[in-house]
């Protein structure tokens, strides 16, 4: 602290980074290989989609729950802490019980800890850089970095190794992600702000409930990749190599993004990034409907991860920032966790895993590029007007 600014040697850079890396590295194990892992133990897509509905709707109120402990105590940290070593404790019941209401049971328990950990700790991010949120995609790019080291890694060990062991290594994961949260400071206190604005005031905006409503459509337009493409590649005689490489490839295109992203965001509106990536996500689905048998097409539509995760989740946290700003950042962040990513991938999940088979893969991808192009128009008419002139905060 020099006169009462947060100086840029402050920011704990590597252990908020780390954070990323080992949080991401954990998806990077479940979102392309777990329901593998379930299609192996013999379960129904069906099954398979209602388990993947489970895991991600416990963000419905987990978000939440920890955003109201984490402002009521004042320390964000001591939650993700806490909610990091009960989803690593709750994880390892895998190991240990077998059947479909134990696996609903014991992902229900450890994904509702897990759901809460991420929404306080962008808001802790921001929070450390402060002025400098510019720096954010710098520090996010990591758990990009850590995605990548597991889909590849995982995936070849799944060639070499029989599907059981993957438990074992998202346990790891999910152990080395608390670890390293126990290292990360809380963030310095904030000067209170001495005419906070009512949250509910923030809420009911017609530009905010655009933003929301935008951002679940896309999110559930998302759900049936996060659910069913790793089994859509292998139906198409792709290895679990080769499938961790085309997850690996999406994720190398949004890091190449984050290291872009303020000269481009210098550039753009947070508006145009938006309405730009949401095309893209129309183009990709699109491309993964009816390339499959194509290895270039479903390269070029991987690439195009950059846009459909990586720009949109950027251009997300900012306008998430300028809405709420610090006084309700983290109730922000909780909300965006689980009204969008987790109402929103809870629905698409259910359903894609209700329709999978009775509509085929390359409908159920048709049907997200539909959703994607309703999530453009909404954006269109309502969403970052009021953030034209957002390019230049970030020159």
């Amino acid at each position: 602290m020099v006169n009462g600014q947060y100086t840029v040697t402050a920011i704990p850079y590597w252990r908020l980074s780390g954070f990323y890396f080992f949080y991401f590295a954990t998806l990077g194990a479940l979102a392309p290989y777990w329901n593998l892992f379930l299609s192996d133990a013999g379960y129904t897509a069906l099954e398979i989609g209602q388990l993947s509905a489970l895991l991600i709707g416990t963000k419905l109120l987990a978000p939440n729950l920890g955003g109201w402990l984490a402002d009521r105590i004042g320390k964000s940290l001591v939650i993700i802490r806490w909610a990091l070593f009960m989803a690593t404790l709750l994880f390892t019941g895998f190991f240990f019980f077998q059947g479909y209401l134990w696996f609903a049971l014991i992902t229900a328990g450890y994904s509702f800890f897990w759901n809460a950990a991420l929404p306080q700790f962008e808001a802790a991010t921001l929070f450390h850089l402060r002025e400098q949120s510019h720096r954010y995609s710098r520090i996010r790019l990591w758990g990009s970095m850590g995605f990548i080291a597991t889909v590849l890694g995982v995936g070849r060990l799944l060639d070499v190794y029989p599907i059981a062991w993957l438990s074992v290594v998202i346990g790891g994961f999910l152990a080395g992600n608390w670890l390293v949260a126990l290292m990360v400071p809380e963030a310095p206190p904030r000067h209170p702000n001495p005419a906070p604005v009512a949250i509910w005031k923030i809420i009911k905006q017609p530009a905010v409930v655009a933003f929301f409503v935008v951002a679940l459509l896309l999110q559930a337009a998302h759900a049936p990749y996060y659910a069913f493409y790793s089994i859509y590649l292998k139906d198409h005689g792709y290895s679990a190599t080769v499938t961790g490489g085309f997850w690996a490839l999406g994720v190398v295109a949004e890091i190449v993004l984050f290291v872009y992203m303020k000269p481009l965001l210098a550039r753009c509106s947070l508006r145009a990034v938006l309405l730009a990536s949401i095309f893209l996500a129309v183009c990709r689905w699109l491309m993964i409907a009816w390339g499959a048998g194509n290895l270039a097409v479903l390269l070029s539509a991987q690439v195009l991860h950059a846009a459909t995760f990586g720009s949109t989740h950027v251009a997300a946290i900012h306008l998430l920032q300028g809405y709420f700003g610090q006084q309700h950042q983290g109730k922000g962040q909780a909300l965006y966790g689980s009204v969008c990513l987790g109402l929103g991938g809870m629905l698409g999940s259910l359903l894609c895993g209700y329709y999978w088979e009775l509509l085929g893969a390359h409908r159920i991808y048709s049907i997200c590029a539909a959703v994607c192009c309703l999530a453009g128009l909404w954006a269109w008419l309502w969403v970052g007007r009021e953030n034209g002139s957002q390019a230049a905060a970030f020159s």
